[in-house]
């Protein structure tokens, strides 16, 4: 079996062109109103797509290993909160499979130890909007 692990090779563009669209995305969908926010919501949910698509059946993007790509995606699972907040929408509803990634990942004493409180990043974001 083809893992993406294995695919690495085509990845280095791919994830910064992922890491550049949902760090735009992510702004756009705390910070702003409207057709923005709502351009900015389908553009994530897209890429998240095109995670979910990666991840396929397998538990993990390395098959039954949590491996260096789990390890690069799964901080951003910490803003999901955020963002469904704002934007009122469900990660549950849209991208099943990637949300029971993220709570398997989560299971991990090395990650839920790691990451931050989804919570706290919430309040944070708050916080920065007010300033705005």
């Amino acid at each position: 079996m083809v893992t993406p692990f294995v695919r690495v090779g085509t990845y280095p563009t791919r994830n910064f062109a992922l890491e550049s669209s949902t760090e735009n995305c992510g702004r756009r969908m705390w910070a702003s109103k409207g057709a923005d926010q709502e351009s900015a919501k389908a553009e994530f949910i897209e890429c998240l797509k095109l995670l979910e698509g990666e991840l396929e059946e397998m538990p993990y993007f390395h098959g039954d290993h949590f491996g260096l790509l789990d390890i690069a995606l799964i901080p951003f699972s910490c803003r999901f909160y955020t963002y469904e907040t704002f934007c009122r929408f469900s990660l549950e509803k849209e991208r099943p499979r990637l949300v029971e990634w993220v709570k398997r990942c989560n299971l991990r004493e090395s990650v839920s130890k790691t990451l931050p409180d989804p919570y706290k990043v919430y309040d944070f974001v708050c916080q920065q909007k007010k300033m705005l």
